[in-house]
């Protein structure tokens, strides 16, 4: 078997990586990353029960049907995905984003090879109260570059499965928390945790301290692909994949039994959604897949990692 990790070096590619030859026996994983952000480590003692193979290249720039060529499937994780960054580079992450998609997509409609392309829930942007992969299109409100990028590269992908057949599937993705070695800080719990060990206030949007949003264990999206994988689920369909629904204040509460003596600072941002909601897992559960993270234990796991490996103290 044969898989191929776009961006397989990031804060989920390189859990991955790792995971894959647990799950199947005899895997080859072609590795693609552009070290943009220089994450050598994750290439860094990799199992010896897999072939690996690095690639380091530009998506945008590459011979795609002759790297996706004889795979069983493509992990699509290339993105920019720091969503209030994304304002100040539009048209980096249209490029990234959604053309790199766009080229994902035909290449492996082409060749016939199955396609997993990760997209986020923060597609979502409603007033009512639960949302799932059904609701209304006036329910779909990206509100950032990165958001925006990824539901268009969902609709590309869905055109493509109605007129030249690819199978895909399509995983919305809650926000990841949990520890790799690709890992990076800019996402909620993350980066409320870097703060919280270095003493500094933990900054809050304005408007989100109390809003309702999904966050998913990086081992439950790992998961999930392997699920997907071993199923041969390219059913061209949408899935929720989280592991729970909670508030920042929920964050921040669960921060404190770590370190008592956390701050919060308010600040403002671009992205000014004053909707809270939950988003439904339960169509992904049909399938199979069960959520196990834990944010209380990710988030004690990912405090530990910080204090110790870099000897920060609060």
């Amino acid at each position: 078997m044969k898989i191929v990790v776009t961006g397989a070096l990031g804060h989920i590619g390189s859990k991955l990586i790792r995971v894959l030859p647990e799950q199947f026996s005899n895997v080859e994983i072609t590795m693609v990353d552009n070290l943009l952000v220089q994450r050598y480590c994750s290439l860094f003692n990799l199992p010896s029960t897999a072939k690996y193979r690095f690639i380091e290249d530009d998506i945008l720039k590459m011979d795609l049907e002759a790297l996706f060529k004889g795979a069983s499937a493509v992990v699509h994780l290339a993105a920019i995905t720091n969503a209030a960054s994304s304002f100040d580079h539009p048209e980096l992450v249209e490029k990234v984003n959604y053309e790199a998609t766009t080229m994902v997509g035909k290449a492996c409609a082409k060749l016939n090879v199955p396609l997993i392309y990760l997209s986020t829930t923060s597609v979502y942007g409603t007033a009512e109260k639960v949302v799932d992969e059904n609701c209304r299109p006036d329910e779909l409100k990206p509100q950032s570059p990165y958001a925006d990028s990824k539901l268009r590269g969902e609709q590309y992908l869905t055109m493509l499965g109605k007129e030249q057949g690819l199978r895909f599937v399509t995983c919305r993705f809650g926000t990841i928390f949990g520890t790799s070695i690709g890992m990076r800080f800019h996402t909620a719990v993350n980066k409320f945790c870097w703060q919280a060990v270095l003493g500094e206030p933990i900054t809050v949007w304005t408007t989100a301290y109390d809003q309702k949003r999904p966050y998913l264990d990086l081992d439950d999206g790992v998961n999930a692909i392997c699920m997907i994988i071993k199923n041969e689920l390219y059913d061209r369909e949408i899935y929720n994949v989280l592991s729970a629904n909670l508030t920042v204040r929920d964050i921040v509460e669960t921060i404190k039994t770590s370190i008592p003596n956390v701050t919060v600072k308010f600040v403002d941002t671009k992205i000014m959604n004053q909707l809270s909601y939950e988003v439904s897992i339960a169509k992904f559960a049909k399938k199979g897949f069960v959520a196990k993270g834990n944010p209380t234990n990710g988030i004690r796991e990912t405090i530990k990692l910080l204090k110790g490996s870099q000897s920060l103290s609060t």
